[in-house]
């Protein structure tokens, strides 16, 4: 399949522009022969909000119309979209992100580990980490922070993702996340990861971009810079399906999660 990282700047509250911009990219990259295109965490309404009141503000239902005219834009234009929004439940809010695919309904995943920044502040936490069945393979979902922890992509592993898509908002500070952390995190679990951040500024904080496509041993496949910027790699599912390294044939091999010792981590669900 072909992927691509939209890494962009935001529209501050004003989910219209937002999803206008991410249409017109999803035309060109369709006829770039793209499968499925990221776009960052909260791209659709923005995330810098200093109080509850404000984040009610931003936060949209899952059925707000931009949300379903980029759905109905995926249909037409035959091509697979993930983009993260400040999410109204009911009144609860959560940091969401929908993954679109033409024929099938959206699915959706809330982050499910939280910082003390922004948005976040305000939400409550995600109760699952589904795996999702598409036409490319299977595709897990995680946001920003979920990186930090080697607990959820792990579990994204162990139950047969190929592919975990990271939309995120990484603001100055965070380099370690961009770069050792997301190519240890796809090695160590023998999937291809992309990170998808955002870029310029919102209500004081500066985002840092640095997005990026990594193979299943670790591998730089598309990496961007500090600016606007939109990376594209060819990825084989099937190689994250191969947990086996082979580094010299019988005599130098080892195995990414066959050979871990469950029985000596129980603390780690503490």
């Amino acid at each position: 399949m072909r992927l691509a990282c939209v890494q962009s700047n935001v529209v501050f509250n004003d989910p219209a522009a937002n999803v206008d911009h991410a249409i017109d990219h999803l035309e060109r990259l369709k006829a770039d022969g793209v499968d499925l295109a990221v776009f960052p965490e909260a791209y659709v309404t923005g995330y810098c909000v200093d109080s509850l009141e404000d984040a009610k503000k931003i936060a949209i239902s899952k059925d707000h119309p931009d949300l379903q005219r980029l759905s109905a834009a995926v249909a037409r234009l035959q091509i697979g979209c993930v983009v993260g929004f400040a999410e109204d439940r009911g009144g609860e809010l959560y940091n969401s992100a929908v993954l679109l695919e033409p024929g099938q309904t959206p699915r959706y995943y809330s982050k499910t580990h939280l910082p003390e920044l922004g948005y976040d502040n305000f939400v409550r936490l995600g109760e699952a980490i589904p795996i999702y069945e598409t036409k490319w393979g299977r595709i897990g979902l995680l946001i920003c922070f979920d990186l930090r922890h080697p607990e959820p992509m792990r579990i994204l592993a162990l139950g047969g993702a190929d592919l975990v898509v990271l939309p995120t908002n990484w603001p100055e500070g965070a380099q370690i996340a961009s770069g050792p952390m997301t190519i240890t995190r796809a090695a160590e679990n023998g999937v291809f990861l992309a990170t998808c951040d955002r870029v310029g500024s919102e209500n004081g904080f500066t985002f840092i971009g640095l997005s990026k496509i990594v193979s299943p041993k670790g591998k730089v496949l598309a990496e961007a810079g500090p600016d606007d910027e939109v990376i594209v790699a060819d990825v084989d599912l099937e190689q994250a399906r191969v947990k086996r390294n082979v580094i010299i044939p019988g005599k130098y091999e080892l195995t990414v999660l066959d050979s871990r010792r469950p029985e000596l981590y129980g603390r780690i669900g503490h």
